[in-house]
């Protein structure tokens, strides 16, 4: 038995060594993705898994991507860009909005009826990224895509047809802008990122929130709400999101490793993400109203397009304070949502 033994031992030692080898062989790198929302949820499931997925599979297994939801790695939302910089994370996706002032020139796309198709205003992001932000704004990162949600409306306890039935209420703002919108309509705006909404409605913190359809059958807030509220046209407001990768981790990757994110990455990815966020909202509205809840419809917006007006002027003299030209960026988006970028598709 002894001989028999040391004859397998080597053999064993040898068998184990070729399988630890090949594993190595066949994957280069372990990337972590660090974002805030449960996995289940529909950026994760349908947007970030689509994406992390086709980069494995296009690396035949040499990058392996894990994911991290719900701020698993600790930290909170609006700390996700800082941990992508500092290496925490190796790529994370959030909400630019959720560092107000870091990323200025993005914040056109959140401007009160700026944006009315994801995918013409994911399409024109990437293009303004690319002239104005890339060497810019985001010279620390590199980014992957640049995206928008669905029409953003309002979600609340008590009807909301026309602004004055917003004062006294205590909405949840998904972005400056957004606060900015409901400060005008009397309410108050309560800042807090996307997870904590549930909480707050169902302790009374917030009245109700600013959200598009497709979050929230992940948030249950057709459950803690009973009214919501769309425009007919431009959406009331926007949201401008990054997946943005550590730039080291990026730059020590094989040529062929960084041909393989480039590839899956940029314009085209851009649109489907945006595209596919938006359509996850028609599923999530049915929800709510087989649920029994109220959908008001503005299909008269004139009342709360004379509200924001203010905030295109104060945004555009902010912007001037940064030697950034607000009305170029405006109007180089508009140009872009109505002209190249209008009724574009993509497929991951």
């Amino acid at each position: 038995m002894s001989k028999l033994k040391s004859i397998l031992h080597p053999l064993a030692v040898a068998s184990v060594l070729a399988v630890v080898s090949t594993g190595a062989s066949a994957q280069d790198v372990t990337l972590k993705l660090h974002q805030f929302l449960p996995a289940q949820a529909n950026v994760p499931a349908k947007i970030l898994d689509v994406w992390a997925d086709k980069i494995e599979s296009a690396s035949d297994g040499r990058i392996k991507i894990d994911r991290f939801p719900s701020m698993q790695l600790g930290g909170t939302p609006p700390e996700l860009m800082d941990q992508v910089i500092d290496g925490v994370a190796d790529i994370v996706w959030t909400v630019v909005g959720y560092t107000p002032g870091r990323f200025p020139s993005t914040e056109v796309f959140e401007l009160p009826f700026m944006t009315e198709d994801a995918r013409a205003a994911s399409c024109a992001y990437w293009n303004l990224f690319e002239d104005h932000m890339q060497d810019t704004e985001f010279a620390a990162v590199k980014i992957l895509g640049t995206w928008v949600h669905g029409p953003g409306m309002l979600h609340t306890a008590e009807p909301v047809e026309k602004p004055s039935d917003l004062q006294g209420m205590k909405i949840r703002g998904g972005s400056r802008m957004a606060n900015q919108l409901l400060e005008l309509a009397g309410a108050t705006p309560v800042g807090m990122p996307v997870p904590a909404i549930p909480e707050g409605l169902s302790k009374g913190v917030i009245d109700g929130t600013t959200i598009p359809w497709e979050v929230t059958t992940a948030l249950k807030i057709p459950e803690l709400v009973d009214f919501h509220t769309e425009f007919e046209g431009p959406a009331l407001y926007n949201l401008g999101f990054v997946l943005a990768m550590n730039k080291d981790v990026y730059e020590s990757l094989p040529a062929d490793l960084q041909t393989v994110v480039d590839d899956n990455s940029g314009l085209e990815f851009s649109i489907f993400a945006g595209g596919t966020q938006a359509d996850a909202d028609g599923p999530a509205r049915e929800f709510a109203v087989e649920n029994g809840n109220e959908v008001f419809i503005v299909t008269d917006t004139s009342e709360w397009q004379a509200l924001v007006n203010p905030i295109y002027d104060t945004w555009v003299a902010d912007l001037a304070e940064r030697d950034l030209d607000g009305q170029k960026l405006i109007d180089e988006a508009k140009a872009l949502m109505q002209g190249e970028c209008l009724g574009v598709t993509a497929e991951m």
